[in-house]
């Protein structure tokens, strides 16, 4: 405000203070709807009263004062001068004020001046831009900063999490997003615990493809039934879940050996063919999961393939025939010729590996016997890893390793 000084601002923040210690015992005297609002304003206040404590750092910094001052940094000169705040607190405001003087971060600097961005969320969005500037494409950075500046601004820590892989897709180094997802499979678990009422707890932890190869088997049989003379579904949606994925290992029980005689559960990926043929870019699920290139090269291995044409809104402007890539009639005869997996030195048997294009479809590859693999889930991938090669005939496979 014109004319304001700051020896102003300091007595008009020592009387709201006053002021506040004197709101509860005439709270009574509003009415109930006035309440939620005082709420409202009272949350106002609290991010004002943070980007200015952020400010107030930052000017500390600038001057030498931190520096000059008996503490052993600035999350120390902090904790000092505001001691109702935590020692991670400190070192949050401490961070994102050092950050806020970079002129890199001008746009988040900017947000969280202006208390529309506060120090938590920031933090976690300097830590991700940490994570992803050394894989971003030059002349990026800007962008970047104004996505996780924008979504900090509305979301939570979570959404902005998730902002890293969509970013890399579209803005990292080349293959950067492909080695990310398949560092992720590494991570990989399932553990069980035996609860004391009889009950097991099962933790699983998915890649981003595992995790849309299960949604795809159990969300057709998850749903609520429709009602009947029993009345209507009353299991919860966790119920429904559980229920779906022992169906689904009932069903793989009672097939045994037998080659399948029906497509896998779809899973449904929109990429760009082009960028599928030469390995760029990204396919996405219809839950909005992004699937790196290889990823999705390795799921059409062994699936059926429906091609559609997308308009430039997105969407469908025709439909094609389905395209079986590999028949259970075609499958039998690659159990029959390669026994089980075919990478060296595995032993894992038929029923549990997949059909893998030596040459794939997107590249020319055609679907018969001499361009057809047998390969078990983790030697699939290590073949699209690294991009391996093979020999086929009519009785053996060999693969260049």
């Amino acid at each position: 405000m014109e004319g304001t000084t700051a020896t102003a601002c300091r007595e008009h923040v020592r009387a709201a203070a006053l002021r506040l210690t004197q709101l509860g015992p005439h709270l009574h005297q509003l009415g109930s709807g006035e309440l939620a609002v005082v709420v409202e304003e009272l949350d106002e206040l609290a991010r004002r009263v943070e980007a200015a404590t952020v400010a107030v750092v930052i000017e500390a910094e600038s001057r030498g004062v931190v520096a000059e001052s008996s503490a052993t940094n600035t999350s120390d000169w902090v904790q000092q001068h505001a001691r109702s705040r935590c020692p991670a607190e400190a070192t949050r405001l401490a961070r994102v004020a050092s950050a806020c003087r970079e002129p890199r971060n001008a746009l988040l600097s900017r947000a969280v001046l202006d208390a529309e961005v506060g120090t938590r969320n920031a933090a976690v969005a300097l830590t991700e831009l940490a994570k992803l500037r050394p894989r971003l494409l030059d002349g990026t950075h800007e962008q970047v900063v104004g996505w996780f500046t924008t979504v900090a601004a509305d979301g939570w820590p979570t959404h902005i999490r998730q902002l890293r892989r969509r970013i890399l897709a579209l803005h990292g180094h080349e293959d950067a997003f492909q080695r990310q997802e398949d560092m992720l499979k590494h991570g990989n678990t399932f553990s069980k615990a035996v609860l004391d009422d009889g009950m097991s707890e099962y933790r699983l932890r998915l890649d981003p493809e595992g995790a849309a190869v299960l949604e795809a088997a159990i969300d057709p049989l998850s749903a609520p039934q429709p009602s009947d003379e029993m009345g209507a579904d009353l299991r919860s949606p966790g119920q429904r879940r559980a229920d779906a994925l022992l169906e689904v290992c009932r069903r793989a029980a009672a097939a045994g050996g037998g080659a399948p005689a029906t497509t896998k559960s779809q899973v449904i990926v929109t990429m760009d063919f082009a960028d599928l043929r030469d390995r760029l870019g990204h396919g996405t699920t219809l839950t909005g999961e992004l699937l790196a290139p290889e990823t999705v090269r390795k799921l059409a291995c062994d699936a059926a393939v429906l091609p559609m044409v997308l308009g430039r809104d997105g969407g469908v402007l025709d439909v094609g025939r389905a395209r079986r890539l590999v028949t259970p009639r075609l499958l039998a005869a690659l159990w029959v010729r390669d026994r089980g997996c075919t990478f060296p030195g595995c032993t894992r048997p038929a029923p549990w590996c997949h059909a893998h294009h030596v040459r794939h479809w997107a590249d020319g590859g055609g679907t018969d016997l001499l361009n057809l693999a047998l390969l078990c889930g983790r030697h699939h991938t290590v073949v699209h890893q690294r991009g391996l090669t093979a020999d086929v005939c009519s009785s053996s496979v060999t693969w260049h390793t």
